[in-house]
């Protein structure tokens, strides 16, 4: 963050100050008293389970500059403390405040069904290239984590890349009001969260708030291959710009091939030329993030070529999405554990049979089999959509599912409807009876695919594979 004294975010956040105000923040703005550096700024938020307030004395003990509270300190204090009504919103008014004091940043905002972060990962690497770029490590894409990152900026930054997602209608307007995006996208409306929505055209009309934010002279973009998405053009005072498969985007590829690992190659076409891409991330689906990536790099500036080179070198940057790991005995293992919805669920099978059709090595096909978990925020559709990833599953030919926990019954159902397929389905309760069950089954050169939502909590069956091999 930018350094300030106590009394300016006092009068950013419209708090009172209490205490010194010859001190001056100029460290990293934390809502971890463990993670508080020299020069920090504690954020003292109350959750459910813990009570920042109780933990400031720590931070100011190691090196917090000052807090920001929503009660001033019981008796004498190691420091000030700015106090607010409310610690989670003046979060957001000191974002807005610092990021007016930076009018040399561009920020470049995503939404999303699916694929947010994995496309702000490539958004980050590839204008990181052409100047200091702040983008945050996972999924901080709500009203602390956004604002955090936003904090992160300085006066060297040219280049903030944030992630907004959302619960309901009105979250991405809450979001784009501490951030206003000069670029804005919005990669796709799928089912993700439905049940929270109440139909995709509720998400559509939610997600679509990104492009309302960007201002004349800004930059909206859309996936052409959506139509909800490219209605969204009509939502926006920017200038719109598309990317998808479509021959009709403004960012598109051309002459897609996967290598035997899954990893695509494509050439990049855009109005001002093309140039080749290699991908070094997994599966079909990181085309399209990278065509986001590559127009959003467009609005800020950077030529084909450097995006295409920048594209070919990014890798991946958060855990448990798409990662690809053998084992010494050559078993793979596909750890997207981190969400699902039902659209990453079928782009994360369609690359498990992929992986299964390399030839190379034995001379046979591999054996794929599939960990899945819960699909969380579905509503009334979730048996349905877990019934159809069951089915999609089973008719892609796969040797084996073993389906976790109560809430994903409906998968081993629906695998159990398509009577052609000729593998093995396995229901067990929890992660452990999970990890004997694929334990059991996998061989040398095996393929799996561990993926379900960030409440089944699958990522322990993967490391419980990639253990097993160390052990």
């Amino acid at each position: 963050m930018i350094p300030l004294p106590p009394s300016t975010i006092a009068e950013i956040t419209g708090g009172t100050l209490h205490g010194p105000p010859d001190v001056m923040v100029n460290g990293p703005v934390v809502v971890d008293s463990r993670a508080v550096e020299p020069g920090a700024l504690f954020a003292a938020l109350k959750g459910e389970r813990v009570d920042g307030h109780d933990f400031a004395p720590a931070a100011l003990a190691a090196g917090a500059a000052a807090v920001l509270a929503q009660r001033p300190p019981d008796g004498p204090s190691d420091g000030p403390f700015v106090v607010v009504d409310d610690v989670q919103a003046a979060l957001g008014r000191l974002a807005r405040g610092v990021l007016e004091r930076l009018p040399d940043v561009t920020v470049i905002a995503v939404t999303g069904s699916a694929g947010k972060t994995s496309t702000k990962d490539l958004i980050g690497q590839v204008v990181g290239r052409a100047g200091p770029t702040v983008f945050p490590p996972g999924s901080f894409n709500n009203e602390i984590g956004l604002p955090l990152t936003v904090l992160r900026a300085d006066a060297s930054t040219r280049h903030l890349v944030l992630e907004m997602g959302a619960r309901g209608i009105g979250h991405i307007a809450y979001l784009t009001g501490i951030a206003r995006p000069d670029v804005g996208m919005v990669l796709n409306v799928g089912t993700a969260h439905v049940g929270e929505f109440g139909g995709r055209e509720n998400i559509a009309r939610a997600k679509g708030e990104i492009v309302e934010a960007v201002p004349p002279g800004g930059t909206a973009v859309l996936n052409a291959d959506d139509p909800l998405v490219a209605a969204m053009a009509s939502r926006t005072r920017g200038e719109v710009v598309t990317f998808g498969r479509s021959p009709d985007a403004t960012v598109r590829a051309e002459g897609e091939t996967l290598d035997e690992q899954g990893r695509a190659a494509f050439t990049l076409v855009t109005p001002e030329g093309s140039a080749p891409v290699a991908l070094r991330l997994h599966g079909a689906q990181a085309v399209l993030n990278a065509l986001a990536a590559a127009a959003a790099a467009r609005a800020a500036g950077m030529a084909p070529e450097d995006v295409a080179a920048a594209l070919s070198a990014a890798g991946p940057v958060s855990r448990w999405r798409m990662e690809v790991t053998e084992r010494a005995d050559g078993v793979t293992v596909v750890n997207d554990a981190y969400n699902a919805n039902p659209d990453s669920m079928r782009a994360a099978l369609d690359l498990l049979v992929h992986l299964s059709g390399d030839e190379s090595g034995g001379g046979r096909r591999r054996r794929a089999y599939a960990v899945l978990g819960e699909m969380a925020e579905l509503g009334d559709s979730s048996a349905a959509e877990h019934a159809r990833i069951g089915e999609h599953a089973a008719r892609s030919g796969i040797a084996g599912l073993v389906v976790v926990g109560a809430n994903a019954a409906a998968m081993a159902d629906g695998a159990r409807r398509v009577r052609s397929w000729t593998g093995e389905c396995v229901q067990v309760d929890d992660v452990g009876a999970a990890v004997t069950a694929i334990g059991e089954r996998l061989a040398p050169r095996d393929v799996v695919l561990v993926k379900a939502s960030r409440v089944a909590g699958l990522e322990r069956v993967a490391a419980a594979i990639l253990a097993e091999d160390a052990r």
